[in-house]
């Protein structure tokens, strides 16, 4: 386990503003892993895989979930990189568990853009202490780098949609707040964001707010999202299919448990 040891300012700007920027967290031998995952995963899309982007968009913004445990590349850099200890560090947690990937691909030229959006009303778990590391193997411009809210993962949910026709599938429509305006106000609502080269990530809390723009003609923008769960993590067992879903699960996991499951491992990362 890579030795990656966090200033204490890092960790106090996650705690408060739910995003932070991680230089350099990579080697360049784990960046080539991790685009060589990402190839095979495209080649190899699983059952959740799916296009978010139109089908009248030059482009194509492709997606997919819960692939490490088949794709060896992931599964090296999810648990023997430096990011398990780096999730330690972030989350203040004795334990780091895995929750889950996630690859997110804009092709050249692709116009859709991610709107603002919460990760954990999505998900099937409760608790204060998580992170999720996106990270790009292609270099990212400011204009279509990831976007956050600083501060917005203070305890608001926001209703979760889907991306594309704004549908409630999640929670039942009037059950949280809705989200705010955000562009139309930047006075209000500071964001935050980063150019990024492959070995850097951002790393966030599942309840900051992010969104980010299409892609240019010239530019392909391959992601692997890794995401980690702390010590308070407790299952929440929804009336309805989370995204992304973890079938049988609150057959083996009551609400409220430990997310204690072969599908979540503990790692070692001290």
């Amino acid at each position: 386990m890579p030795h990656y040891t966090l200033p204490s300012t890092t960790v106090q700007d996650y705690v408060r503003q739910g995003a932070v920027v991680l230089r350099g967290v990579l080697s360049p031998a784990e960046v080539a892993q991790l685009a060589r995952g990402i190839e095979h995963n495209l080649a190899h899309l699983s059952p959740l895989a799916m296009v978010a982007s139109q089908a009248d968009d030059p482009g194509k913004f492709v997606e997919d979930f819960c692939t490490w445990q088949h794709n060896a590349d992931y599964a090296d850099v999810m648990q023997h990189s430096a990011l398990p200890r780096v999730a330690a560090q972030l989350m203040q947690s004795d334990t780091v568990r895995i929750y889950h990937d996630h690859l997110l691909v804009k092709e050249p030229g692709t116009r859709q853009p991610t709107p603002w959006h919460q990760d954990q009303p999505y998900y099937n778990v409760a608790g204060r202490q998580n992170v999720s590391f996106w990270i790009p193997v292609d270099p990212v411009p400011l204009e279509s780098t990831l976007r956050f809210v600083a501060g917005s993962h203070a305890g608001t949910w926001y209703m979760p949609r889907t991306f594309r026709d704004q549908q409630a599938k999640w929670f039942p429509e009037g059950a949280l707040a809705e989200l705010p305006q955000i562009d139309a106000h930047p006075d209000q609502f500071e964001q935050l964001g980063w150019a990024l080269q492959p070995g850097d990530a951002v790393a966030f809390h599942m309840l900051t707010l992010h969104a980010s723009s299409g892609v240019g003609p010239g530019t392909r923008r391959r992601v692997f999202s890794a995401r980690y769960l702390g010590d308070d993590a407790r299952h929440a067992v929804r009336s309805w299919r989370t995204s992304p879903p973890f079938a049988g699960l609150a057959d083996r996991l009551p609400d409220g448990a430990v997310m204690d499951d072969a599908l979540f491992p503990l790692l070692n990362w001290r």
